[in-house]
């Protein structure tokens, strides 16, 4: 048996399930571009996270790619840097788990950290003082 109050559409319309339609409903939310100081802080973060590898920068690169220019250069740079020796630092992790030659894996893990962290710091100062970086070694996978 059906409840007469839902017949009579007492509950709230049948689309919008009781709740009031929205103006903004289905809108795109367009993102104002980055000021110049805003440009050039995110530019200087994506560097600086390369200190905890490739994710912060390509968050970066993925989320303000189209809001600034120095950001989206920087962060790009900062991701092509950081990639391959994270990978390859994550690759060490798991071999120094190895019971005879996991030391030495762990060490190389280390000195890939220190590494990507002192060029990941100098990058980062360059950047924040307005100059795009390019690291001397740098595969730059992607364009």
């Amino acid at each position: 048996m059906s409840n007469p109050a839902d017949q009579h559409g007492q509950h709230g319309s049948e689309e919008g399930h009781g709740q009031p339609e929205s103006a903004f409903e289905g809108a795109p939310a367009n993102a104002l571009p980055l000021t110049a100081t805003e440009d050039r802080q995110w530019a200087t973060l994506s560097h600086f996270g390369g200190i905890l590898g490739f994710i912060p920068s390509l968050l970066i690169l993925l989320i303000f790619k189209n809001r600034g220019p120095f950001t989206a250069q920087e962060a790009r740079e900062a991701f092509n840097f950081t990639f391959p020796p994270t990978v390859v630092a994550f690759v060490a992790w798991l071999l120094s788990l190895l019971p005879v030659v996991g030391g030495v894996f762990a060490v190389v893990n280390a000195l890939i950290w220190v590494t990507i962290a002192v060029f990941s710091v100098i990058a980062g100062i360059q950047v924040n003082r307005g100059r795009p970086y390019r690291y001397a070694f740098n595969l730059r996978l992607f364009r």
